[in-house]
């Protein structure tokens, strides 16, 4: 089983507390996934929402492919995410009930397929994300320590 990351969304990690992540499909026209596989992804301001029982990627910007027609793909697109209707229910029950937020963390290729990873996750407050911050930075201090 090979896994190719071609995109993570770093910022869902810091701004995010991740409670549980799913994987799912991605709903993509060749151009796209070409597109993807040279690296003409952002994340960065996307995320996920709910419509008619279906999961759907909102504000990925994915660039156009570099060898294709001149009428390739739109750049900014409502991307269906490929899931099953339990998984979806599950998810959409989350958000719902606890207030979780559905964010995109990372996309990637295991075995030839485009996959996304998404998790639900409560927002954090400034001061959260400051703790965690300094949290990581004594992890590292002490890693370099270890290290000398």
């Amino acid at each position: 089983m090979s896994v190719k990351v071609a995109a993570v969304n770093k910022k869902a990690r810091r701004d995010y507390e991740i409670v549980a992540t799913w994987e799912a499909g991605l709903s993509l026209l060749g151009s796209e996934v070409k597109a993807i596989r040279e690296g003409a992804i952002n994340l960065k301001e996307s995320y996920v929402k709910e419509f008619n029982g279906e999961l759907f990627l909102v504000g990925c910007h994915i660039s156009p492919y570099s060898h294709s027609a001149l009428d390739g793909h739109e750049a900014v697109r409502d991307r269906k995410l490929l899931l099953h209707k339990r998984e979806i229910e599950i998810i959409s029950g989350s958000t719902q009930k606890k207030g979780l937020t559905i964010v995109p963390l990372r996309l990637y290729f295991k075995n030839g397929r485009c996959k996304l990873e998404i998790g639900t996750g409560r927002g954090r407050k400034h001061h959260d994300k400051r703790q965690v911050e300094k949290t990581k930075e004594a992890e590292r201090a002490m890693q370099r320590a270890l290290k000398r």
